[in-house]
């Protein structure tokens, strides 16, 4: 499927500084970039960057003096996906996992899979397959977890959002993700563009690691799976921060928007009888 995404940032810099941005859609085997735009207005240097762990895009910009800034990103992106049985989708043994897999095991920033592990094996350990054990503990983050704009910060952790039980779709991610990894499931934060998203904005999901492949989950329900433009992956947010910003600067605006380029396009959820699961990879 085809998707035309788009985002535009506004900032204004009080001094001069630097921001770290991550905005750029991702390159992979299963998503291509067929035509791509990025402005800079007032022009200042920039260089695009590559994580060593993900392949992940990030510009840096480096603003010389204080001045407004606007960043306007456009893209016609090429996604693929593969439907899959969930019976082939065991839970990897820790002695055939690569080194990079296993990173993802680990407790992190946001994402304390140690202080929930009893949680985790009391509730799903039960499960046979991988697959249900992973789609029974997204549809549990769903259905008790209340999504709730404005109801977190950029400090809450999925400890927290156990005991508050309401988030946005960074905090239904980091649930997910430490549930898994408190289960022996390697899982992987994602961020992206949308489609069919409401209202527009970027948007956390999460990826378990299940049959060699990295399985994707979205605990919110927000969107349609298969409509998604990956824009990064990593342990957590920490990782996947659409902007990190270093000076004296305020946010101004954001705007984003993820619109399918074909007329065919089928939503791909979870929530149908017999659902397959879909791996970008």
């Amino acid at each position: 499927m085809r998707f035309n995404v788009s985002s535009e940032l506004a900032y204004q810099f009080r001094s001069p500084g630097t921001l770290i941005l991550n905005i750029h859609a991702l390159k992979t085997s299963s998503q291509q970039i067929l035509e791509e735009f990025f402005l800079v207005e007032p022009y200042f240097f920039y260089e695009e960057l590559l994580s060593l762990s993900a392949d992940n895009r990030f510009v840096r910009i480096n603003v010389t003096e204080p001045s407004p800034l606007k960043l306007r990103y456009k893209a016609t992106v090429d996604n693929s996906y593969t439907l899959l049985d969930p019976s082939d989708l065991y839970e990897v043994p820790l002695r055939d996992m690569d080194a990079l897999v296993l990173s993802y095991l680990n407790p992190s920033r946001y994402c304390q899979s140690d202080k929930l592990y009893r949680l985790a094996n009391n509730m799903f350990g039960h499960i046979e397959n991988a697959f249900e054990k992973v789609l029974a503990l997204t549809e549990w983050i769903y259905n008790n977890v209340e999504y709730l704009s404005g109801s977190t910060n950029s400090q809450t952790s999925a400890y927290d959002t156990v005991t508050e039980q309401a988030g946005v779709c960074r905090d239904f991610a980091h649930l997910g993700i430490a549930l898994c990894r408190a289960l022996t499931i390697p899982a992987r934060y994602f961020t992206g563009y949308s489609y069919k998203l409401s209202p527009p904005d970027f948007h956390a999901c999460f990826e378990a690691y299940l049959g060699g492949r990295w399985i994707i989950f979205d605990p919110t329900r927000l969107a349609p799976l298969n409509g998604l433009v990956k824009i990064a992956t990593g342990r957590d947010a920490a990782d996947t921060a659409i902007a990190s910003i270093f000076g004296d600067v305020q946010f101004d605006a954001i705007s984003v928007t993820c619109e399918s380029a074909e007329d065919n396009f089928v939503p791909h959820s979870y929530t149908q009888l017999n659902a397959r699961p879909l791996s970008y990879l």
